[in-house]
């Protein structure tokens, strides 16, 4: 079921860009039906043996009490890696907080954004897609499913925070969020692959019911609390959640107050059943949870922004939530818990209330807020009781969790000279400081006594209110009754939450903790009433004066050191490059080679005879090949002495087909055609770009350095040559091509065991070269086409392609007879009379058509003879070539009136398609299905599923071919006839003088 619920989220997700444009704003009601789906399942998944006694044991025999559903679908069996989804009662209160809260949202959405907004079909499809993405972060069973999941949040958070592309400040919080959070991720990827290595086991359940020791295990779990504390924003990475306040806050209220930076939170209270007792563990979790609170609610104490004080209160409450959670202690854990609960719907509320007073008021400052609880009466409502279980008071959800973490704190077992001492301390000042700023955000946003003696409001202002929509008000509102009514019931959650809270033992309780409104007098009691007396007292000194500018705390600040490494590291990055690469080819090549050379040439001098060198050498198999050698190694000396370019042009092309002939000889067909066709591509693409070039090299290099530059040509060929001989020399196992020929066949369904390599054994990495190819193709467009006007002038072309053709249809109709009386080409007529060649033009039109065939042929017979779809691809490239050759731009266009990017984005898709279309059977990605048709007049077919792979690598070489032809063909054309023209004209004015 929760497969089928991540798909539902999935589905909505890449919907809602189009619903976007059919509905508008609307979409959220759509949206919202998923997670909403999700919080009505889950609460039909109560936990069972929820009030039962809890089993004794250790602190991690529990573990797995409290399970109401499993569910496992087998994926990548190699790695042992299952869809495997757990529901117990910590993922069932997760569930629930991140899909019925964000259900919620999304519907608060539909009233709060514009359906004029820019980007709202990203920004839906993302939130959407995050709320999938965290209900599989929070029941995967499955370590490394959990990280795909983690790094899912990471890379949408990214896209949410970053939603106003236009404002620097929003694209420069995601950058930051995104770069901490993923070094966060890597960690903790190193991490899980610890403790997974040692365990036997990605299962999680598994690895926390049997808990192992060691060093491994150990830096295993502190790698994973990296990821979480990067993740939940604790110090030293807390800086990184209040600058992604510049995300729209309902995208705050539900990343930053209820899902994501509750991942990490998750990711320790999920981890603290097994390791909470590692010594690491609670140097990290306590020292950096206390700091975490204190440093945070310093902060919300100081702001004039609301969503700041709602942002730092949340690092603040981050910090606390760990602590707690990473305590190890049954009553520190059932108080984590009940305030995870508490923090969700408390802090929703209140970034929802911020967003409507932004909404009506158009500002969130409140040294110019008036009027709000005037005119908005429900709305501070709201605002008040979520600012009021935020600070502990009673009746609310946070009170009881306050109340309990104070209880689960005071008596620590190891006496106050300890880390739970300080834990103990720390809680309480934050406590103190919680209070604080819960007493601002409320004075600040409805009594308007943030005005001063000297308000900076004009009367104006009084005009620009408008008023929020019911549904604004209302569901903070419900989330801040929700907080109310469950602490009145606080008894029953307990019993919800206490198969999860009893398995964490590893601490002694010093109290027993229990929820509710009154436990009678005592310790917990009266720190409370201290924390809000001395609250109270810290704000009425702190609001008697003037709203203060916040500034930094000391002169070591996180945001900053942050920006300072940044910034270091770009330099370095940039002056190692600069000394590495001085702008001379030669130079940058010398090195490279120079590199390839000393490296394994070291190893092959010290290692001498004791390598295992072949006892005889086969230097070749018929005369035949010594001459054709002989051939390649003479034009190859002759390239590098020659001082014109179109000379080292064809003697390097000699080299190209030289070894495609010796590929011919040795029996591979496939290479041999390859190595032709990419040679005379190579030949094609130098050629036109010499035009742009004089006609000599412009370099007269000195005697020496053509030592030097041979001497390094000969290193290379000579270690290259022995690395050769030793692999060939030292393998240990059988050939892998040995089996080629039969299974080929049997996995492939093919007899061309090149094809069936790349299109099937090796699919994954042609998939990878398709990729590289597009970018190549988009980095030779931006060579050439560096101003806007001459894409313009492209894209123009090729709509009027057809209508010129057209034209020049009813043109020839009528005249030809007269101008043209063999119009060989289409456009033929259209090339200046000094650039037009009659046998050009005769070859293409004779030649074009059987070329294409052939390419088709070649596309088609490819998985059993010699062929394939990047062969097909230069040959159909060929053809075009053929065609601009003797038409220029205009025969191109005719012959392929599209777009590159068109052919070369079709056919990566395609390729993409045919991975992941057998995926959706439950097949292996990439699974060759083939069958045999029997077609009239064409007879029996075998048709290959692997052929739609292939013909994406069509697709994608002639999208290449066609892309270099308008670049390096047509767009170079137009520069010399530009260039030609403003000499004509230069001459021509010069002459008027």
């Amino acid at each position: 079921m929760i497969a089928a619920l991540l798909m539902l989220h999935l589905g909505a997700a890449i919907l809602a860009p189009f619903l976007v444009r059919a509905i508008g704003a609307r979409t959220f009601y759509v949206l919202a039906i998923a997670p909403a789906v999700t919080a009505a399942w889950a609460a039909t998944r109560i936990p069972s043996g929820i009030g039962s006694a809890a089993a004794s044991g250790s602190g991690a025999s529990g573990a797995g009490d409290g399970v109401s559903h499993t569910e496992t679908i087998r994926w990548v069996s190699s790695l042992g890696m299952d869809l495997s989804f757990r529901i117990d009662t910590l993922a069932w209160v997760m569930t629930l907080i991140v899909s019925a809260i964000g259900a919620l949202i999304l519907i608060y959405c539909a009233h709060y954004f514009d359906d004029r907004d820019r980007n709202l079909g990203l920004l839906s499809g993302s939130l959407v897609g995050f709320a999938g993405a965290m209900l599989g972060l929070v029941t995967t069973d499955d370590l490394l499913v959990l990280y795909i999941f983690w790094e899912i949040t990471t890379v949408l958070s990214y896209l949410l925070v970053g939603y106003l592309t236009t404002s620097a400040a929003s694209t420069r919080a995601a950058k930051q969020a995104l770069i901490v959070t993923t070094f966060g991720g890597l960690a903790m990827l190193i991490g899980i692959v610890f403790v997974g290595h040692d365990a036997g086991t990605y299962r999680i359940s598994e690895i926390i019911a049997h808990p192992r020791a060691g060093t491994l295990v150990t830096w295993g779990i502190v790698l994973l609390l990296v990821g979480a504390i990067t993740k939940s924003a604790l110090v030293p990475f807390h800086f990184w959640l209040p600058g992604a306040m510049a995300a729209p806050t309902p995208v705050s209220a539900y990343l930053h107050a209820a899902a994501m930076v509750k991942a990490g939170v998750y990711l320790v209270a999920r981890f603290a059943p097994g390791y909470a007792d590692l010594l690491a563990w609670q140097v990290i979790v306590l020292v950096l949870g206390s700091a975490t609170m204190l440093l945070g609610a310093f902060r919300a104490t100081r702001q004039t922004d609301l969503k700041l004080i709602l942002a730092y209160g949340t690092v603040s409450q981050l910090g606390f939530l760990t602590l707690l959670l990473g305590y190890g202690s049954t009553g520190a854990t059932l108080a984590g818990l009940t305030l995870v609960v508490a923090h969700s719907l408390f802090k929703a509320a209140l970034f929802l209330t911020t967003g409507a007073i932004d909404h009506a008021a158009g500002t969130r400052d409140i040294r110019r807020l008036t009027g709000v609880r005037r005119r908005a009466p429900l709305l501070a409502l709201a605002g008040t009781l979520a600012a009021m279980s935020m600070a502990g008071l009673p009746v609310l959800l946070g009170f009881v969790g306050k109340e309990a973490a104070v209880a689960a704190l005071v008596y620590p077992v190891d006496g106050w000279w300890s880390l739970q001492g300080m834990a103990a301390i720390a809680a309480i000042i934050g406590s103190v400081m919680t209070m604080v700023y819960s007493l601002r955000y409320v004075w600040g946003a409805f009594t308007d006594g943030a005005q001063g003696p000297a308000p900076q409001v004009r009367d104006e202002d009084e005009d620009q209110w408008h008023a929020p929509s019911w549904l604004l008000v209302g569901i903070p509102l419900f989330l801040a009754l929700g907080g109310l009514v469950m602490g009145v019931t606080s008894t029953r959650l307990e019993a919800v939450l206490e198969r999860h809270t009893e398995t964490v033992t590893h601490v002694a309780d010093g109290y027993e903790v229990h929820l509710g409104l009154w436990h009678g007098f005592g310790l917990p009691l009266y720190v409370s009433v201290g924390v809000w007396v001395l609250g109270v007292l810290w704000f009425s000194v702190q609001a008697r004066r003037a709203v203060e500018v916040p500034i930094p705390i000391s002169p070591i600040d996180a945001g900053r050191t942050y920006h300072h490494v940044t910034r270091g590291l770009e330099r370095v990055s940039l002056e190692t490059t600069g000394f590495m690469q001085r702008g001379s080819l030669p130079v940058l090549l010398g090195i490279i080679l120079a590199v390839v050379i000393v490296l394994p040439g070291v190893h092959l001098i010290a290692g001498g005879m004791e390598l295992n060198w072949p006892d005889e050498i086969l230097w070749a198999q018929s005369p035949a090949q010594v001459s054709v050698a002989l051939i390649t190694i003479i034009a190859a000396i002759l390239a590098t002495r020659s001082r014109r370019r179109l000379r080292a042009v064809f003697l390097v092309g000699v080299t190209g087909y030289g070894t495609a002939i010796l590929f011919l000889m040795h029996g591979s067909p496939d290479l041999a055609l390859t190595q032709t066709l990419v040679e005379t591509v190579a030949l094609v693409v130098m050629v036109l770009v010499l035009r742009r070039m004089s006609g000599r090299f412009p370099d007269d290099p000195s005697r020496m350095t053509r030592k030097v530059r041979a001497l390094i040509g000969a290193a290379v060929g000579i270690v290259f040559g022995a690395i050769a001989m030793l692999a060939a020399a030292s393998r240990v196992h059988e050939p892998a091509g040995i089996n080629l020929p039969e299974r080929s066949v049997e996995y492939g369904a093919g007899y061309n065991i090149v094809n069936v390599i790349l299109v099937d054994v090796r699919a994954w990495d042609t998939m990878g070269e398709l990729s590289v190819v597009l970018a190549c193709a988009t980095g030779v467009a931006s060579l050439v086409f560096l101003r806007d006007e001459a894409l313009d002038r492209v894209r123009s072309a090729l709509r009027t392609a057809r209508d010129s053709r057209a034209t020049l249809r009813t043109r020839t109709g009528a005249t030809s007879s007269a101008q043209d009386p063999t119009p060989w080409l289409t456009m033929g007529a259209e090339v200046e009379d000094s650039r037009r060649s009659t046998i050009l033009e005769i070859v293409a039109r004779l030649t074009f058509h059987t070329l294409m065939l052939w390419s088709i042929y070649l596309l088609l017979a490819g998985h059993n003879l010699p062929g394939g779809g990047f062969a097909a691809g230069i040959v159909g490239g060929l053809a075009l070539c053929l065609r601009y050759l003797a038409g220029r731009a205009y025969e191109l266009r005719a012959a392929l009136p599209v777009m590159p990017a068109a052919l070369l984005g079709t056919g990566l898709f395609i390729a993409a398609g045919s991975a992941i279309i057998p995926m959706l059977f439950g097949s292996a990605a990439l699974r060759t299905w083939d069958t045999y048709l029997q077609i009239p007049l064409l007879g029996e077919i075998h048709l290959v599923s692997s052929l739609f792979f292939d013909l994406g690598v069509y697709l994608v070489v002639i999208g290449l071919m066609l892309d270099i032809l308008r670049s390096l063909g047509s767009g170079l054309d137009h520069q010399i006839a530009q260039e030609k023209a403003n000499e004509q004209s230069s001459a021509q004015e010069g002459a008027n003088r």
